[in-house]
């Protein structure tokens, strides 16, 4: 998936914007409730109150922190108990049962897909969105995985940040924070980038167990010839704001929204691209196969793909809404940050997390569990 910033910002302006139109299933499904199981700070109260006050349907929202912990949720609930879910797209392949079948349905023909920006859609296939052939998954929102740093105690410049500085720089000793089995990606695509560990920018990690086992091996061997810096681990976006806020880290491998959201409190803090490219991800949102509430869960699908709310979204979070026409309503704090962070540069140097092959998470899981006894 390429960007510029007309295809990241201005694409999703009004010419593309379908219409909010109400369908006959969002008429039918003007009471009862949805229950959605989303991500700890998607859904926050003035998306809900808007979705009860415009539907009359009652929002049962559940929250998690972690894709693990979604996956691990909706496998024990045998894929029950949740009408709407927002799994990271790479991650459907761990929405599978035993007998290898997604637990998301195929998306209802009553939802509005034509809101969602063409280009994401399209790609959506290839990085999970499909299963044999269905789409399954709508592409939502995309982030990334910078480099979040106070610049009050450290002053790098934004050419120079690099995912090595976690563990590099004198003045981040014991005072970087990252999730673990993020760093190991944005480490490997360091030591990529030196030289030292070649794995075609990571790629290889998805190509064989071999390959994965060699190119992680080397990676977190690194990591602990550096742990010295290690300040915090992070799970879930509290979590990130607080290796900062209270923890005292003066560097980190964040979500985008960490840094965001810290610039907006303190301007010491900011969120940049690292050199080696800026780990990028797409989240999406589908309905399971077991759905209770299914003509309510397609009024809060088609709700959530209107502008005006993947707008409020984007201001809400710092994320960017797949929704096309959503920036007309993005707030012109957001739109600055979007400006000041993704130049054109970084929109064409953007690391993809892929498709997660069967043996991805098992191996990468290994490695993580090494760093954190370390």
């Amino acid at each position: 998936m390429n960007f510029t910033r007309r295809t990241a910002l201005q694409l999703t302006g009004a010419a593309l914007a379908a219409p909010a139109v109400l369908k006959a299933t969002d008429a039918l499904a003007s009471s009862g409730s949805v229950k959605v199981f989303a991500w700890q700070d998607y859904i926050q109260p003035n998306i809900a109150e808007k979705f009860e006050a415009d539907t009359g349907i009652k929002l049962e929202l559940t929250t998690y922190g972690s894709n693990d912990e979604a996956e691990s949720t909706v496998r024990a609930n045998g894929g029950k108990g949740f009408d709407v879910v927002f799994p990271s797209i790479t991650n459907s392949a761990g929405y599978l049962d035993d007998n290898g079948e997604t637990y998301f349905a195929t998306v209802p023909a009553a939802v509005n897909t034509g809101n969602v920006i063409p280009s994401f859609l399209r790609d959506s296939a290839s990085l999970g969105g499909q299963f044999k052939g269905e789409q399954i998954l709508l592409p939502f929102d995309w982030g990334t995985e910078g480099i979040t740093l106070n610049r009050g105690k450290l002053p790098i410049a934004d050419a120079d940040i690099s995912f090595g500085d976690l563990f590099l720089q004198e003045a981040a000793k014991g005072a970087a924070a990252f999730r673990q089995k993020s760093a190991i990606m944005g480490v490997g695509l360091y030591l990529d980038a030196v030289g030292e560990v070649p794995s075609n920018r990571m790629l290889d990690v998805y190509k064989s167990e071999d390959d994965a086992r060699r190119v992680w091996g080397a990676v977190t061997k690194w990591i602990l010839e550096h742990k010295e810096n290690i300040g915090a681990f992070w799970n879930n976006a509290t979590e990130a704001t607080a290796a900062f806020k209270e923890a005292g880290c003066v560097i980190g491998q964040t979500w985008d929204t960490t840094g965001l959201l810290l610039n907006r409190e303190d301007k010491n803090f900011v969120y940049r691209a690292p050199k080696e490219g800026i780990i990028t991800w797409l989240d999406s949102f589908g309905m399971l196969k077991q759905a209770e509430n299914p003509e309510q869960a397609v009024a809060f699908m088609n709700f959530m793909l209107q502008p005006e709310v993947g707008g409020m979204f984007a201001n809400n979070t710092g994320y960017n809404s797949a929704v096309a026409g959503a920036a007309d309503f993005a707030s012109a704090e957001f739109k600055a940050q979007f400006n000041e962070v993704y130049t054109p540069e970084v929109l064409g140097n953007m690391w993809w997390w892929q498709a997660d092959t069967p043996f991805f998470a098992p191996i990468r899981n290994e490695f993580v569990e090494i760093i954190t006894n370390a």
